[in-house]
């Protein structure tokens, strides 16, 4: 690498700094004498001055703040699992003022020009009729929508944002490689990398006048604002998107929570009277703007798609009809063929009057027998796509072709030749990345985004590039374990302070948290809260466990381990384990079947599918959860590295016995730890809904979720006590640890252990959090507190349910359900339980029927269910 305390020093002078770009290619930092470009000297001499230690201790900071934030680029049958986290490289990539404003003035002129042939293609077709575009390219292609000819737009423009796939050519210039027209995504993730940098390099960052993003999103907000068909002031905006299982749901719940707009699927939106509602608790509230993610025929199954389960019935006539304004316009995918770049240059002199200022990579449509006849000629420096639609076929490199395979492609372009486009194979431009303790050269991609806006399309000072997996790697792509840099456009002069704050104060309706709560929201954060307590259950009853275990010198000396192991077992609806008489066996068992039910991430029951299952529901209410608390979340969900190394250690069938009995205890101790880490978290989590969400419907029925699973919970639990004992201390002493009320038995009885008090403090005692009776106080609260129709004489279901449930408990009396009978249960205990476990299901039937809105679909774990979004980062 150049010396980058003397910037004009070569790498012969500094060889074992060595850092050359992608041979023959353009290199973005050297240049190809080996010295650093200009733009590139400033953060050059920051980076000496920080040194490689220090920016590698930054970079692991990073790292854990892209963990903690849950920032993750889903992708379909990856092995890390479908969360795998961003992958972004400490290097940012420098793009100079001039090279900027070239970039700019191409683009613009491309988002016109594209915004212009969308709006013919949809109107009056001249185009077509005029020979300019081959009808078969249009009314051949699955994205030419017909129900949509004629239909308004929003603003008079089809396009609305746009993202542009740029190149560097060896010779430096740029050119297009794909136009992302639909939904393009990736201004969340640069917004989040920009966000990680300027915490890792803050410094770096301002000697370098770095232009700032939030003007853009600003331009972003007063489009959608503009464009409102109603109420233009204070408009409703949605930002719509397929769902968490999308592969860049991180993205739209990200952007929502920026711009301050709501996060829906298809199934929160209604229409009613040729307008779109958003189905809220408290009624419905039409929606004037809607930000979609969705691909363009997914979004009505009525008139576009019809196996589409994520769209809105109905609302391609809301838009005929001008009363809902969506962005981008139905139809706009079309411009993503590759075939569409061949005809560009052509209708910009036509349309524009204007020679095209960034060319695309030169392109041929096989459907022309002369285009065709030069892609098959020139086979070998070809990249071959598919014409109509990027999911039929992988790009195909005519270099990497093998005889037999070459033969076999021409064969199928003679057969189906407007299937079929050829783009010249570029050589792309490299940069540096931080590859271990050096840098080496990456090709790249940079997309850069614009939004149209009064006077024209406003560019993002930024970007997100995109680099490929290996130095050798041609195809830049996410999919393809490919990672990012956060890109920075340098400023000739001082750089704007701006922030996304306006610069008028608009006046806008005063409002408080109260029936705005999509029912879809409303029922996913309720299992949240029962997913949240479901963890906690088991953790605490593992932990509890475990405490007896290992303060214990013999598993024999803990009479209360087989109740308690099956309670466990129970909770996660698992087979008893079979516990022998010997002390060794016993030892044995228990820490094998503890192994799996705490750590074994493939067992179905255990606790990290548990967690897992909290970590799916919260992420698709992750817009309404603090950064916070999915850090808590998403910290549960995270491999531990003690787990690891419980795993990863043998055994050794040669090992004494005691040396085996210490490795288990040893074993047993690291879990009890780990168990301990987690009880802080979750009530970390308890803490901050306590003190940070505000008391309207969202955490009602978070609040609700969680009172009623660990009412459940509970009532397992003391189902411990049916059966009496010879000598039941030890497992009152254990259900006290395990409900966290130790201290407060203590305090009103001493040390006396009896069956009666610890039931009235764990079941009837309404000021005692953990009780079963506290659980069902506060869920009559707020059912209390749950909208409802005011006409409607009496109680509702729900609160007649509930107020039978908690009288039955209230007029209890303890000391005859702790009578023992001649079978030697407590029969009355046992009845009174089994009909609180019967009853409260029925509440939770009751609440599903009259608040939460199901569209079984588009909430499957499935493929298709999370997929429909266009514009992904490829």
């Amino acid at each position: 690498m150049p010396d980058l305390e003397h910037p004009a020093a070569t790498v012969e002078e500094r060889p074992e700094l060595d850092y050359r770009g992608q041979a023959p290619g353009y290199d973005e930092m050297t240049s190809a004498d080996g010295q650093i470009r200009p733009h590139w000297r400033t953060f050059a001499e920051q980076l000496r001055a920080i040194g490689l230690p220090e920016l590698k201790q930054r970079w692991a900071e990073a790292k854990q703040l892209i963990r903690e934030n849950g920032v993750t680029y889903n992708v379909y049958g990856d092995p890390q699992g479908m969360d795998r986290p961003w992958e972004l490289d400490p290097i940012p990539l420098l793009i100079s003022p001039a090279d900027a404003s070239a970039m700019e003035a191409g683009l613009v002129q491309r988002a016109t020009l594209l915004d212009l042939i969308l709006g013919d293609i949809y109107g009056p077709q001249r185009l077509l009729t005029g020979g300019l575009l081959p009808p078969e390219l249009i009314f051949g292609h699955t994205k030419f929508l017909r129900p949509c000819h004629n239909l308004k737009v929003a603003g008079n423009r089809h396009l609305h944002f746009y993202g542009a796939d740029v190149g560097r050519s060896p010779d430096g210039s740029f050119f297009v490689l794909a136009d992302r027209t639909q939904a393009p995504s990736g201004a969340g993730y640069a917004l989040e990398n920009r966000l990680v940098f300027s915490r890792m390099l803050p410094e770096t960052f301002r000697d370098c006048q770095v232009q700032r993003l939030a003007s853009f999103f600003r331009t972003v907000r007063e489009t959608l604002r503009s464009n409102a068909p109603h109420d233009r002031d204070n408009p409703r905006v949605v930002l719509l998107t397929p769902g968490p299982y999308n592969e860049t749901y991180f993205e739209h719940a990200y952007l929502a929570r920026y711009l301050g707009y709501m996060l829906v699927e298809g199934s929160d939106l209604t229409v009613r009277d040729n307008r779109v509602y958003l189905k809220l608790l408290g009624g419905l509230q039409p929606v004037d703007v809607i930000l979609r993610r969705l691909d363009d025929d997914y979004c009505d199954p009525l008139e576009l798609r019809r196996d589409s389960f994520l769209g809105v019935p109905g609302l391609v006539q809301v838009i005929r009809a001008g009363n809902v304004a969506l962005a981008n316009a139905l139809g706009s995918g079309l411009m993503e063929s590759p075939a569409m770049q061949a005809y560009l240059p052509s209708l910009c002199r036509a349309l524009l009057g204007e020679e095209l200022k960034m060319p695309s990579v030169p392109t041929w449509w096989c459907g022309e027998p002369a285009a065709r006849d030069h892609v098959l000629a020139n086979l070998r420096r070809m990249v071959i796509k598919p014409t109509f639609g990027s999911g039929l076929f992988d790009p195909i490199f005519g270099e990497e072709l093998t005889a037999e395979g070459a033969s076999a492609l021409v064969e199928k372009i003679k057969a189906r030749p407007m299937s079929y486009v050829g783009q010249e194979q570029l050589e792309l431009s490299s940069a540096p990345v931080l590859d271990g303790d050096s840098l080496s050269p990456r090709h790249l991609v940079i997309r850069n985004f614009l939004a149209s806006s009064e006077s024209g399309y406003a560019f993002m000072p930024g970007g997100l590039t995109r680099i490929a997996a290996s130095p050798d790697n041609l195809v830049v792509t996410m999919q393809k374990g490919g990672g990012s840099k956060d890109t920075w456009i340098l400023s000739d002069g001082p750089v704007s302070p701006f922030s996304l704050l306006p610069a008028a104060v608009q006046p806008v309706e005063l409002r408080r948290d109260g029936g705005d709560l999509p029912s879809r929201s409303a029922d996913d954060l309720y299992w949240l809260g029962r997913h949240i307590e479901r963890v906690e259950g088991k953790v605490r009853l593992a932990r509890g466990l475990l405490t007896r275990l290992t303060d214990q010198s013999s598993p024999v000396e803990v009479p209360e381990l087989p109740a308690l192991l099956r309670a466990l077992t129970t909770q996660s609806r698992l087979p008893p384990a079979s516990l022998g008489e010997d002390s060794a066996e016993r030892l044995a068992t228990i820490e094998a079947e503890l192994s799996s039910i705490l750590l074994d991430e493939d067992r179905v029951g255990g606790l990290p599918a548990t967690i897992h299952g909290l970590h799916r529901v919260a992420a698709k209410v992750r817009d309404r959860l603090s950064t916070d608390m999915w850090r808590i979340i998403n910290g549960l969900d995270l491999e531990d590295e003690a787990s690891r190394e419980l795993e990863d250690e043998a055994a050794d069938d040669e090992d004494s016995a005691t040396v085996r009995d210490h490795r288990l205890r040893r074993r047993l101790e690291a879990m009890r730890e780990i168990m301990d880490r987690r009880v802080i978290s979750l009530a970390a989590f308890a803490g901050l809904v306590a003190e940070s969400m505000t008391r309207g419907q969202g955490w009602r029925f978070l609040d609700m979720g969680r009172r009623l699973e660990r009412s459940l919970q509970l009532i397992d639990m003391l189902r411990l006590l049916v059966p009496a004992g010879a000598t039941e201390a030890p497992l009152l002493e254990s259900l006290l640890l395990i409900a966290d009320s130790t201290m407060t038995y203590r305090r009103r009885y001493m040390n006396q252990l009896q069956t009666a008090p610890v039931l009235d403090l764990l079941l009837a005692d309404e000021a005692n959090p953990r009780s079963v009776a506290y659980q069902l106080a506060a869920l009559a609260e707020s059912i209390d507190q749950l909208p409802r129709n005011e006409s409607s004489p009496g109680r509702s279901e729900q609160q007649r349910i509930i107020l039978s449930v908690l009288t039955r408990l209230r007029v209890a009396d303890v000391d005859h359900l702790v009578r023992v009978v001649e079978s030697g249960r407590r029969t009355g205990l046992a009845e009174l339980l089994t009909h609180l476990d019967n009853e409260i299901p029925v509440l939770n039937d009751a609440l599903t029927r009259s608040y939460f809105s199901h569209l079984q679909m588009s909430r499957q774990f499935s493929k298709t269910a999370g997929q429909g979004a266009s514009g992904e980062v490829p």
